[in-house]
């Protein structure tokens, strides 16, 4: 039976994706719930598992084509497995027998392109005795000036051991200031040539890049900067650290307490709490905390949803939660977005200070910087006095289309007075 496969839904907002990566060609096998697809939206990038066991009989979207939710992308013969696999020809097998002249036409057009080409070098890359070599894998070696010495030490990642157009691209990543001899005439001077090379950005660097430039490109940003005295806070973690990662089993960290204060500010000034739509101004009901998240390819935003309904032990489970499942790549295309505020901690990093760009379309956004002990000056009833603490820099960011400055001055005092007046018995 041919069953077709679609581009699936991968969340309410989403309506199209892109076609990363096929891990499996025309005419192999591929296992129920086995990952042969990979498809990137404007939320996250998935591995996708194959719905039925069969024999791909036909693809019909290219990597890199943006496919709308729905549509046919493949075509799969499920038939009965074991039949299946009788009828389909290893591969191998194909590139011995059927596949022989393709392989000899692309290897002479591959030499021929070569010998055209003066940048590079004299001798065209040959086919490897051992391993059969795309032709795309061929293109990008000459493309990088990898020899084929070079080509046959990457370890392959693809089908039995085959060295991918990938694997080719992380081996020129991963080789950094080789010296390239020259091929021009040296000057008396000494020369000293470094390699260089270009890569194209992932999927989620692509998304990061276009949502902060259009946030740019949409938001009037404004920026203030306010300090904190954490002190009280620091004390109570290293009393209390020990005994909340017993019973929770994950620390108990500064962040809980900067997302209470905002959640009382935000209530405070719901102006804070709202989007822009061209002249429109949504102010939202809810408080839709969104939490930037550094993930092994980049930033991602996941969100906290309905968190003024939150206690403060729920905010430390809501958080240690979306942040674990983030790292993870478990995190649901839904809870990217939905946001109403967003708070980037960059002080898990050791910055004391930045300036983080606004996650459309909230108006606002809170930069947290490290928590660093330092002398300050202490006011009291019995006068001025010198004395080590543990301060706090916090930096909002907000659009100036909607919040005037001394709007943002008020919120961001706001959040301060709650932080420092924080009532920690019975916190939880």
């Amino acid at each position: 039976m041919i069953i077709e496969i679609v581009m699936p839904k991968m969340g309410e907002s989403i309506t199209e994706g892109t076609i990363l990566e096929w891990r499996k060609k025309v005419g192999e096998f591929v296992e129920k719930d086995e990952l042969f697809l990979e498809i990137g939206t404007d939320k996250v990038d998935s591995e996708i598992p194959c719905v039925e066991s069969g024999t791909i009989i036909e693809i019909l979207a290219e990597v890199n084509e943006v496919v709308e939710v729905g549509k046919t992308i493949a075509k799969i013969d499920t038939g009965d497995s074991s039949e299946g696999k009788k009828n389909t020809p290893d591969p191998i097998d194909l590139e011995k027998g059927s596949n022989k002249e393709l392989q000899e036409k692309e290897q002479i057009e591959i030499e021929s392109s070569a010998s055209q080409k003066k940048d590079l070098s004299s001798k065209s890359i040959p086919q490897s005795s051992n391993n059969f070599i795309t032709r795309a894998v061929m293109k990008v070696a000459r493309e990088k000036n990898i020899s084929i010495d070079e080509l046959n030490q990457i370890e392959g990642t693809g089908r039995k051991g085959r060295v991918t157009k990938k694997d080719v691209l992380n081996y020129v990543k991963s080789s950094v200031d080789i010296a390239k001899p020259s091929t021009e005439k040296k000057s008396q001077s000494q020369t000293f040539v470094t390699a260089t090379h270009s890569v194209e950005m992932d999927n989620m660097r692509k998304i990061i890049a276009d949502h902060m430039k259009k946030s740019l490109d949409t938001a009037a940003h404004v920026h203030v900067v306010n300090e904190v005295n954490m002190s009280h806070i620091a004390n109570y973690i290293e009393e209390n650290d020990s005994s909340f990662s017993r019973d929770e089993g994950f620390r108990l960290t500064f962040t809980p307490f900067i997302l209470d204060a905002v959640i009382k500010a935000l209530k405070e000034f719901p102006e804070m709490n709202a989007s822009i739509n061209n002249t429109a101004i949504t102010y939202h009901k809810n408080i839709n905390l969104g939490i930037a998240v550094a993930v092994d390819e980049g930033l991602m935003v996941p969100v906290m949803f309905s968190c003024e309904e939150k206690n403060f032990l729920g905010l430390c489970r809501g958080l240690n939660d979306i942040a674990s499942r983030a790292r993870n790549k478990e995190i649901n295309p839904d809870e990217l977005s939905g946001s109403t505020f967003s708070i980037s901690n960059f002080g898990v990093f050791d910055v004391t200070i930045g300036t983080p760009i606004i996650n459309q379309p909230n108006v606002g956004i809170l930069g947290v910087g490290a928590v660093k002990k330092r002398a300050v000056v202490i006011e009291n009833s019995e006068g001025d006095s010198i004395g080590i603490q543990s301060m706090m820099n916090l930096s909002l960011g907000f659009d100036h289309r909607l919040i005037d400055g001394s709007g943002g001055a008020k919120f961001i005092n706001a959040i301060k007075k709650h932080i420092e007046s924080t009532n920690l018995k019975n916190l939880y």
